[in-house]
């Protein structure tokens, strides 16, 4: 299958479906739609693709421990500010942790503030930046220029004590 390369500053592909190479897919308990119809909701620039369904029976394939599942959405395709992910509804046996997080890249500290209200659902989880969803999904809301900033004076101390990102406070 061939996958189209979206390059942000090529005016040859402005316009054209962007498909990743890599395309991370996440394991859903059942939510998978409801968790992308969300994630669609927060970034702009984005939108549920497509949904593939279970089969409906055994007899069409389902598999016994599937049974439950019957008629649901399997996999849902969505994009995000123009990065392909696949959402597959499946069961507990997995589930998110840190090791695994999607940063946000800011321009501002008000884009900053409207990602961490959107996506912060765990206070226990916050630290430095990084939040954790309702779903469970770590992200990482930092300011563009992140790097500038922790080449000043103490400033990894300050932001060691940080829960969400201050710009004015480094």
């Amino acid at each position: 299958m061939n996958r189209l390369v979206y390059y942000r500053d090529s005016n040859l592909t402005k316009g054209i479906r962007v498909q990743n190479k890599i395309t991370p897919n996440l394991w859903f308990d059942g939510n998978a739609k409801e968790a992308a119809e969300f994630y669609v909701s927060v970034f702009p620039d984005s939108k549920v693709t497509s949904t593939v369904y279970y089969p409906k029976s055994a007899a069409e394939g389902l598999a016994d421990f599937q049974l439950e599942l019957a008629g649901k959405p399997l996999v849902v395709e969505f994009q995000l500010g123009g990065v392909q992910f696949a959402a597959i509804n499946a069961g507990p046996e997995f589930t998110f942790s840190e090791a695994v997080s999607f940063a946000v890249t800011c321009k501002d500290q008000t884009e900053i503030d409207y990602y961490w209200d959107k996506l912060s659902s765990v206070p226990e989880a916050e630290q430095c930046g990084w939040c954790k969803d309702k779903y469970g999904l770590s992200w990482q809301i930092v300011p563009e220029n992140m790097q500038e900033l922790m080449a000043k004076p103490n400033a990894y101390a300050k932001m060691m004590q940080m829960h969400k990102i201050m710009i004015a406070d480094f």
